[in-house]
C-alpha cells in the first residue's frame, strides 16, 4: 500500500511531481478542523502552508510521521505536541530567502521615495505637489537588522552592496560577529533604533518578543526612520505604529504580515499613505513557490524512507 501525504492546500507542480515520482499518494484536504482530522488519520505526512496543525488532529493520526512546513515558520504547527507524540517537524528554510529580501529592498525604497503618493498623485493627474514630496536617499544611511538569519542576512547584503548602505545588527542570538560590511553590532534593540535609519525586523514569533515594537519602542526611533517587517505580525503593535506615524515621530513603514489575517479595512494602518502594505506575499514568486513546494516534499520522502531530513524543527522518532 503506498503511503500518504495530505495536502491541505494546493503547492506548486514541483512539489506534487517529486512526491508522484516517488511513489506517494496525495490526499487533497481543506482547512476545515474536521475535514483535516478525518483525513490526516489516513495520511504518513502533511506538508502545510497555512492551516493550523494541532495536537488534536496529530492523536487522531496514529500513522502520521512527519509534518512539513511549506515556508519557514512553524508557529502554525504545535511543535511541542509532535516532539511529545514522536512526529517530525521539518521547514523549507532555503527557498524563499532571496525572494523576501528582494521584496524587502523593494519597500525600503518605495517607502523612503514616498511611491505610493507618486503614483497617486500621477493618477488623480496632481503635478502641483511633485516638489513637496521629498523622501530620503538610502546610500550612506544605516540600516538597523533585528535578527541576522539567512533572510536577515541577505537583506543587509543587498542593502551594503546594491545602496551602500551602513549596517547594524541586533541579534542576541549571534554565535560570532560578522566581519563583512564593516557591520556595527548592538547591544540591545534599543540601542539599534536609536542608530538606524531604516530598521528590518527578520525574527521568529516568540511569546519573548510578541510586539517587541510598541510605543516605548517608537520613540527611540529617528523621526525620519522607516520600519519594515516582513517576518510576522505579531512583532509590532500595529496601533502603536499607527500612532507614530500619525503624530510623525517616525516617517514611515512597510508592512507584509499582521497579527490577524486577512486584513480589514478598520486596521489602523489602512488610511495612512506613509505606509506601504501588501498581503502577505513576500515570497509569492514562481520561483521561491516551486522550491517551497519541492523543499517540504522532498523532506517528506527523506523521512518516510528513513532518512534524516535537510531541514528538520522537531526530530521525530515515529
Amino acid at each position: 500500500m503506498r503511503q500518504r501525504v495530505l495536502l491541505p492546500e494546493r503547492i506548486a507542480g514541483a512539489g506534487v511531481k517529486y512526491l508522484e515520482n516517488h511513489g506517494y499518494e496525495i490526499v487533497y484536504g481543506s482547512h476545515d478542523p474536521e475535514d483535516m482530522i478525518g483525513k490526516l488519520s489516513g495520511c504518513e505526512a502533511v506538508i502545510t502552508r497555512n492551516v493550523r496543525i494541532t495536537k488534536e488532529m496529530m492523536l487522531a493520526a496514529p500513522g502520521l510521521r512527519v509534518i512539513a512546513r511549506h515556508g519557514v515558520g512553524v508557529d502554525m504547527i504545535d511543535t511541542e505536541a509532535a516532539k511529545e507524540l514522536g512526529i517530525w517537524v521539518t521547514n523549507a528554510p532555503e527557498s524563499n530567502t532571496n525572494a523576501v529580501a528582494e521584496q524587502v529592498i523593494g519597500a525600503m525604497l518605495t517607502v523612503a521615495r514616498k511611491l505610493i503618493l507618486c503614483n497617486d498623485l500621477v493618477r488623480r493627474g496632481d503635478y502641483d505637489r511633485r516638489t513637496q514630496i521629498g523622501g530620503m536617499e538610502l546610500a550612506g544611511k544605516t540600516l538597523g537588522v533585528v535578527g541576522f538569519g539567512r533572510i536577515g542576512r541577505c537583506v543587509a547584503r543587498k542593502a551594503a552592496l546594491g545602496l551602500d548602505m551602513k549596517i547594524a545588527v541586533y541579534d542576541p542570538y549571534l554565535k560570532e560577529e560578522p566581519e563583512e560590511y564593516g557591520i556595527q553590532i548592538a547591544e540591545s534593540l534599543e540601542e539599534l533604533l536609536r542608530i538606524s535609519d531604516v530598521v528590518a525586523l527578520h525574527v521568529p514569533l516568540l511569546e519573548s518578543n510578541r510586539h517587541m515594537m510598541g510605543r516605548e519602542q517608537f520613540l527611540f526611533m529617528k523621526e525620519h526612520g522607516i520600519l519594515i517587517n516582513y517576518a510576522r505580525g505579531a512583532l509590532i503593535d500595529q496601533e502603536a505604529l499607527a500612532e507614530a506615524l500619525k503624530e510623525g515621530r517616525i516617517a514611515g513603514a512597510a508592512v507584509d504580515v499582521f497579527e490577524n489575517e486577512p486584513v480589514t479595512a478598520d486596521n489602523p494602518l489602512c488610511g495612512l499613505e506613509q505606509v506601504l502594505l501588501t498581503p502577505h506575499t513576500a515570497s509569492f514568486t514562481g520561483e521561491s513557490l516551486d522550491k517551497m513546494a519541492l523543499h517540504s516534499a522532498m523532506t517528506v520522502h527523506q523521512v518516510l524512507s528513513g532518512q534524516k531530513p535537510t531541514w528538520c524543527v522537531v526530530a521525530g522518532y515515529r
